[in-house]
C-alpha cells in the first residue's frame, strides 16, 4: 500500500467527532479507525500496541542503537471537525495540477482568487474532496506519515533510530484531545504533532483559548401589550454582540491578531443563548478579551435595571510557548530537519491549537508539524502528496537526528 492508497483508505472512514457529547470518544465510529490502525502497528512489529477504551492508540517501535537514547514521539489525531460532513468522503487525485480553478464539482469551484496559494502547488499532485463533504487529511494526512515512516524503518533496518513512541488520538477537533492521554503509557521524552499544513512550517506557539456563553433572559408578553413591557430576549443578545468590537471578528483578523467568534446562536422572545470562542496569543489581551465580555453584561444588566444576561467564560487551553521557550531544543531539533530536506523553516503563530499546546502543559514539550494539507474543515481542503512526502521525510531525520544526540 502505497502513500496516496493509504491516505484515502484512511479519509474514507467516517471519524467525525461531536461537540456536544459528553462520553469519551465522543463517536463511537472513531473507534473504526482507532482498531485499524492498532491492527497496522502490530503487523509493523510495534511493542505495547494498545488501542484503550477511550479511544487512544499507542505503540512502540523499539531503538536499534547499541547506546541509551532519548524517545521520540509523533501524534496524529484521528477525528474530523464537526464544522462540515464527514460521511461518504470521496478523494481523487489531480495530476501534475496546473495551477489553475479546479471544478470539484458542477456546483463548486475551488478559485485560484479564493485561495492564492493553489498557482504554488503547480506540477504537484493534489489530493481533493468531491465539494460534498471535507477531506480529512486534518488529520488523517498526519496519521499517514506517520505509518509511512514505521514502514520505511521497517524495510531499511539498517537505518539507524532510537525509541519512537506513536500515538492517535481522538477529539482533537473538540477541544478533547488529551482528555484521556496516557503520558506514562505513551512515554516519550518530546514529541511532535503532525497537525499542521506546508512542512516548512514548525510551530511552538497556539492561542490561548476560551469558549464563553452569553444567556440572555427576557420577558415575553403578547406583542400587542408590549410597550414598556416586553423584553425580547433576542434583542439583548444582538446588543450585545454589538458591544463586542466589530474589527476582532475572525473575518478581519490574521496573523496573532486575537478575536471573538460567535458559534451558535438559538432562542426566542423569552430566552437566547449565544456561544463563543475567545482567541488571542497574548496572554494579557486574552485575559482583557474575557473582561470585557464580563462587562458588556453588567452594561445591559444596568440598562434594563434587571439580570436580563449571563456570561459564563471556561478556559479551553493555553499557548504552549509558555513551555516551549524553556525547551528550545525540541523545536531545534525540527528546524535542522527541515533545512536538511532543503527547505527553508518558517516559524509561524498557529491560530488555533492542537493537542501539543495541552501535552506541553501536562510536561510532555511537543510543538507543532507540516504534512502538506490546507484548507481544512471544509469542503475545499487539499493535500499536496509531494508535501505529504516530505512529512514522511521529517519524521525519519527527525529520529535520526535525535539517535545521534543521544
Amino acid at each position: 500500500m502505497g502513500i496516496e492508497e493509504r491516505l484515502i483508505r484512511y479519509c474514507r472512514i467516517d471519524t467525525q467527532s461531536d461537540p456536544y457529547s459528553k462520553t469519551s470518544p465522543s463517536t463511537a465510529k472513531q473507534f473504526a479507525l482507532a482498531d485499524l490502525l492498532k491492527e497496522e502497528l502490530t503487523e509493523l512489529g510495534l511493542e505495547d500496541v494498545v488501542r484503550d477504551e477511550y479511544c487512544y492508540v499507542y505503540g512502540h517501535l523499539p531503538s536499534n542503537l547499541d547506546k541509551p537514547c532519548r524517545t521520540v514521539g509523533f501524534i496524529a489525531h484521528m477525528d474530523t471537525a464537526p464544522d462540515y460532513s464527514g460521511t461518504d468522503v470521496k478523494p481523487r487525485i489531480i495530476r501534475n495540477y496546473d495551477g489553475k480553478d479546479i471544478r470539484l464539482n458542477d456546483e463548486t469551484i475551488m478559485s485560484v482568487e479564493d485561495f492564492p496559494q493553489l498557482p504554488g502547488f503547480a506540477g504537484k499532485d493534489l489530493m481533493v474532496t468531491d465539494g460534498t463533504t471535507l477531506l480529512g487529511a486534518d488529520d488523517k494526512a498526519g496519521i499517514t506519515a506517520i505509518m509511512e515512516a514505521l514502514v520505511y524503518w521497517q524495510s531499511h533496518p539498517e537505518v539507524k533510530h532510537g525509541p519512537v513512541a506513536v500515538a492517535f488520538t481522538p477529539d482533537e477537533e473538540v477541544g478533547r484531545g488529551t482528555e484521556h492521554f496516557d503520558l506514562e503509557r505513551f512515554g516519550a521524552d518530546f514529541a511532535y504533532t503532525m497537525d499542521g499544513d506546508a512542512v516548512n512550517v514548525y510551530s511552538d506557539e497556539t492561542f490561548n483559548a476560551a469558549s464563553a456563553e452569553a444567556e440572555a433572559f427576557g420577558f415575553s408578553i403578547h406583542p400587542g401589550a408590549a410597550k414598556n413591557k416586553m423584553i425580547n430576549a433576542l434583542n439583548v443578545i444582538h446588543e450585545f454582540h454589538a458591544l463586542l468590537p466589530e474589527e476582532m471578528r475572525p473575518e478581519h483578523t490574521e496573523k496573532r491578531d486575537g478575536f471573538y467568534h460567535m458559534t451558535r446562536l438559538n432562542g426566542n422572545t423569552d430566552h437566547a443563548k449565544a456561544e463563543y470562542i475567545i482567541r488571542d496569543h497574548d496572554g494579557g489581551l486574552f485575559e482583557k478579551k474575557k473582561e470585557w465580555m464580563l462587562y458588556c453584561a453588567e452594561v445591559l444588566n444596568r440598562k434594563y435595571g434587571k439580570k436580563v444576561l449571563s456570561v459564563t467564560i471556561r478556559d479551553s487551553y493555553k499557548n504552549m510557548k509558555e513551555v516551549l521557550k524553556q525547551y528550545p531544543e525540541v523545536s531545534g531539533i525540527a528546524v535542522q530537519c527541515i533545512r536538511e530536506l532543503g527547505l527553508d523553516p518558517v516559524n509561524e503563530s498557529i491560530r488555533g491549537g492542537t493537542d501539543g499546546a495541552m501535552l506541553s502543559f501536562m510536561g510532555l514539550p511537543c510543538p507543532n508539524l507540516g504534512t502538506g494539507g490546507g484548507n481544512y474543515h471544509g469542503r475545499y481542503e487539499y493535500c499536496v502528496l509531494q508535501e505529504l512526502e516530505l512529512a514522511v521525510q521529517l519524521i525519519i531525520k527527525i529520529a535520526e537526528k535525535t539517535a545521534l544526540e543521544g
